[in-house]
């Protein structure tokens, strides 16, 4: 276990966004029995943070709704696009679009915020059209 060190701030929502968002990649690659261990073992030892017990709890409760929630959201993903079903799309985008639809439908952020963030972790983690086919596919769904 890590040594709990002072940190000056406490995280943003954009950075609980990003480690959600990364979890929830993760997810895709391993057993769902595995997958509390494996969020565990994320937020043990993910390098550049080293996370609250409130945030740890934050980041997990959100990674566990959105996974319960997967099927509902994946649905409604699946009617509002075409030519593109959840089967189709990159991991990484596919994750994106869940985060904000999830944000936007279940926790009632502004469509604006939720969009403008997934479009955002696009740019960092995405292919090159990564940000507009994400942009694309929520502005359908809201």
């Amino acid at each position: 276990m890590r040594p709990f060190f002072y940190r000056k701030e406490i995280m943003t929502r954009r950075q609980v966004r990003e480690q959600v968002f990364k979890l929830l990649f993760m997810a895709e690659f391993h057993d769902p029995k595995e997958m509390k261990e494996q969020e565990q073992l994320y937020l043990l030892d993910a390098p550049e943070e080293i996370y609250t017990p409130e945030e740890t709890t934050e980041i997990q409760n959100r990674v566990e709704d959105i996974l319960l929630h997967m099927e509902e959201i994946d649905s409604v993903i699946d009617s509002k696009t075409e030519g593109w079903k959840t089967s189709r799309m990159a991991k990484v985008d596919l994750t994106l679009i869940r985060v904000a639809y999830y944000e936007i439908a279940f926790e009632k952020l502004s469509e604006k915020v939720a969009i403008n963030e997934a479009v955002e972790l696009a740019k960092k983690y995405g292919e090159d059209n990564a940000p507009s086919f994400v942009n694309g596919v929520l502005a359908r769904l809201v």
